[in-house]
């Protein structure tokens, strides 16, 4: 009641507390029965006559007691024998706070805090509580009614929950902190706004054979309208040298022996990988090598969405993204790789790093890239990379001695891994946190 008076400005609460002293259970026996001091001298009294051996013995349980109020044994029998008893000089000038502190000390008195309401009555004060209302409508002023309420006061400087709005996704997150590593290291981003690819870019440029199971309609989705891609969609000296290295060999390759189909590689699907879009950068820089004669070293990397076929689960998606980066230059190497990749997972938190043999149709020698997490005590696969192919390089272009070394990773794990995630479907739509 106290309260809500003082809410509707009837009365001001004032909360007072105090303390007092109370004896605990050990010290209302002391009170009745007398303190071990108060027992020692009245058992000693009547026995001064004896010997001092004998007054220790038969006073021995005593004089533990006694002694830790500040007695020891040669001065208490002195002063029993010559029938004096006083205070040790330190303890005669105590004040009461010290003699409290030394009851507390020996659990014989305890503090008590005690708290009241003082009430006190303000000028609003009435013998009559008013219904109270926080809202003024029409009728009640036109009717006067509002005189039988009482209005609420307004509080102009209270603020509203605050909006949790505006934030930013995990994976825009993860992103940008991709984005800086590669710009750290000195790379460029790629042009990778088409989703769309024809099959040549998506795949014969690669190297990646038209039979190929990658190819299949289980792991792609190809477009149905436009269901082919225009016929000038890149230069026919290219294209042509794209059917002999598959076709025939070239370049010191057999190739892969079959009949390769212009109308198979004019299909349009949705790109499983943002490599189709590296080989469009390489293949302009192939373009100003012819024109100029000299090699440009350059580092590119891209980060966008790609389309697989997939069955969805808590670790696979049909739709993610891919991060990729590469270098070119003349006669680099797996050394070059591997250095690479350890700067740059490095920058990322992942510092033990394993490399695995594996095979990609355009790469040749290929790696699997394991990081060692810390919190599960596993090898993840965090990456795949390689050296991309002369039946790649060449036909483009390029001279034998120009190297290009590549490798790419997916976006959702690493921010899985990041922000402790477990399905990768709860990145998106409304189960994603933010």
């Amino acid at each position: 009641m106290a309260k809500r008076l003082e809410t509707l400005y009837y009365v001001v609460n004032h909360v007072r507390s105090f303390n007092t002293y109370q004896l605990t259970e050990e010290g209302k026996e002391y009170l009745r029965e007398g303190s071990p001091e108060h027992v020692t001298l009245k058992h000693l009294y009547p026995h001064v006559e004896g010997s001092a051996n004998s007054l220790v013995d038969e006073t021995r349980d005593y004089l533990n007691i006694v002694e830790a109020y500040g007695y020891d044994e040669d001065t208490l029998v002195s002063q029993l024998k010559k029938g004096i008893m006083t205070l040790p000089h330190d303890k005669q000038d105590e004040k009461v706070s010290d003699l409290i502190k030394e009851l507390k000390k020996r659990k014989l008195m305890e503090m008590k805090k005690f708290s009241y309401l003082y009430i006190v009555r303000t000028s609003h004060f009435t013998k009559e509580i008013k219904k109270q209302i926080t809202d003024l409508t029409y009728l009640l002023i036109k009717n006067e009614e509002y005189k039988k309420y009482d209005v609420k006061k307004y509080n102009f400087f209270s603020s509203g929950k605050k909006m949790n709005k505006g934030n930013t996704h995990l994976l825009i997150k993860q992103m940008r902190t991709f984005k800086d590593v590669f710009v750290s290291l000195g790379f460029e981003e790629m042009d990778t706004h088409n989703y769309v690819e024809s099959s040549f870019w998506c795949f014969d440029a690669l190297y990646i054979p038209q039979q190929h199971p990658s190819r299949d309609l289980q792991d792609t989705f190809f477009i149905e309208t436009p269901e082919f891609c225009i016929d000038d969609f890149t230069e026919k000296g290219y294209i042509d040298n794209v059917k002999r290295v598959h076709s025939v060999g070239d370049y010191g390759s057999f190739g892969w022996n079959y009949r390769w189909e212009l109308k198979s590689t004019k299909k349009n699907v949705l790109r499983t990988h943002t490599t189709a879009s590296s080989c469009r950068a390489l293949f302009q820089l192939a373009k100003e090598y012819r024109k100029t004669g000299s090699i440009i070293p350059k580092k590119y990397f891209s980060i966008d969405r790609v389309f697989r076929n997939e069955n969805l689960d808590s670790t696979h998606l049909a739709e993610f993204h891919q991060v990729e980066g590469l270098i070119i230059d003349k006669n680099l190497g797996l050394s070059h790789l591997i250095g690479t990749l350890a700067a740059f997972y490095k920058y990322i938190g992942i510092l033990k790093l394993r490399f695995k043999p594996t095979f990609n149709p355009y790469t040749e020698p290929s790696m699997e890239v394991y990081g060692y997490h810390e919190e599960s005590k596993k090898w993840l696969e965090v990456g795949n990379s390689g050296i991309f192919r002369p039946e790649m390089l060449r036909a483009m272009g390029f001279p034998p001695e120009v190297s290009v070394i590549a490798w790419g990773l997916s976006l959702e794990r690493p921010t899985m891994i990041k922000y402790n995630i477990r399905n990768i479907r709860d990145l998106f739509g409304y189960r994603s946190v933010l």
